[in-house]
């Protein structure tokens, strides 16, 4: 019984999974263009999709630390009702046509991101440690969904009301009070309380400090600046090189799928090769991306490149949440997993406010070849820490 309760858990989570990243899926497809219609420049076209970046970076500390105190389900169904608002206020910017109204709209979208975010930790808990890695990574699998079910939404929506892209925002508020109902359902263990003797565990500086946090975090951080990197830029590329929106949105699509896709899969890589070794791979994935760039600018060498790099994000990823999990114990928990995803936002922030200027200056082809410095870090990262456990086990003291 608590074997078929723990899957069918998983399962609830990857379905909300699934509706999350639809929305935001959904917000990436036409964001740029509804701000397009309302903003006095053209420069200001992607501030809805800023907005939603900003959103999930400013809510996810007191997401963590608040689920903490709470627990996960009032957590995740707030976040949905946070998204509910946000289509609804999203809506309502473009017909009144306010940018400020939209931005605010997809500023809440952001902070449903930002509990969202939390699927995949909440897998790790209701999962025993056998299950864990297949658990985080079937949870992610559920953007599967949102590869082809986001855009269809966007575009229906377009044209359901006399202004566009008011439908796609209405929407996605459904899609958003769905997942709500949904998560009712959740059971997660509830936070421990300090009287049952579990304590506050460790300073937060101790917790961020281990090695295995840090790489862990790194890891995770430079997959997801990357992705975003190159994803908000491809588009841009691909209408400079003369290729048409049509092409382009493909592009995207497969990329996303390339991003969730493996999930089904990965966990057992992880088991069976172990963490480290498929956050190489990822790395590895990513250079082949970056090498990809440089056979020319045609439609196959963006979609070679931009699945390379979706698949790529998913080894970095759900490798460096698996190997974050191991470094803190259920009271340290909120601290841990905040700090976490505050850094991998803030760094996925940047990196989509600062892609077009990066292309303009740099080009297509040298913008992701100034990735690679950044890459051999994370590789040297990874393989200094595979050598440090390994030396620690091999001068461990025999039992």
């Amino acid at each position: 019984m608590q074997f078929q309760q723990m899957h069918r858990q998983v399962l609830l989570l990857a379905t909300a999974q699934a509706m999350f990243q639809t929305v935001s899926v959904l917000v990436m497809t036409v964001g740029g263009l509804a701000g397009g219609l309302v903003a006095a420049s053209p420069s200001l076209a992607t501030a809805p999709i800023a907005a939603m970046f900003l959103g999930t970076a400013t809510a996810t500390v007191p997401a963590s630390m608040w689920m903490a105190r709470t627990g996960r389900r009032p957590g995740f169904v707030l976040g949905a009702l946070l998204g509910t608002t946000g289509g609804l206020t999203a809506a309502l910017g473009v017909w009144l046509g306010s940018l400020a109204v939209l931005s605010l709209g997809t500023f809440l979208v952001g902070t449903y991101q930002a509990f969202a975010q939390f699927y995949r930790f909440a897998a790790g808990e209701v999962a025993d440690e056998t299950f864990r890695p297949r658990a985080i990574s079937l949870v992610l699998g559920g953007g599967v969904v949102a590869a082809l079910a986001g855009p269809v939404l966007a575009h229906l929506g377009q044209s359901l009301f006399s202004t566009q892209y008011v439908g796609s925002f209405l929407l996605l508020s459904v899609v958003s009070v769905i997942a709500a109902s949904l998560l009712l359902g959740l059971r997660v263990s509830p936070p421990p309380r300090a009287e049952e003797g579990v304590g506050a565990g460790r300073p937060w500086g101790a917790i961020v400090s281990q090695p295995t946090y840090l790489v862990a975090l790194f890891g995770a951080a430079t997959g997801y600046g990357i992705m975003i990197l190159a994803m908000t830029a491809t588009p841009i590329a691909m209408v400079h090189h003369h290729h048409e929106l049509g092409a382009a949105s493909t592009v995207i699509q497969l990329h996303v799928l390339g991003m969730f896709l493996p999930s089904f899969f990965t966990g057992s890589l992880i088991a069976r090769f172990g963490v480290l070794r498929v956050m190489l791979a990822g790395v590895a994935l990513f250079a082949g991306h970056v090498l990809m760039t440089l056979t020319g600018t045609g439609f196959s060498s963006f979609a070679g490149a931009l699945v390379m790099l979706g698949v790529g994000w998913n080894f970095l990823y759900i490798g460096g949440t698996t190997l974050l999990t191991t470094t803190y114990n259920v009271a340290e928990k909120g601290r841990a997993q905040a700090t976490n995803d505050l850094i991998i936002f803030a760094v996925g922030l940047a990196c989509s406010l600062s892609a077009a200027a990066l292309l303009q200056v740099f080009g297509w082809q040298m913008l992701n070849t100034l990735l690679l410095p950044w890459l051999g870090l994370a590789a040297l990262a990874l393989l200094w820490l595979a050598y440090t456990q390994r030396a620690r086990v091999m001068t461990a003291p025999a039992e």
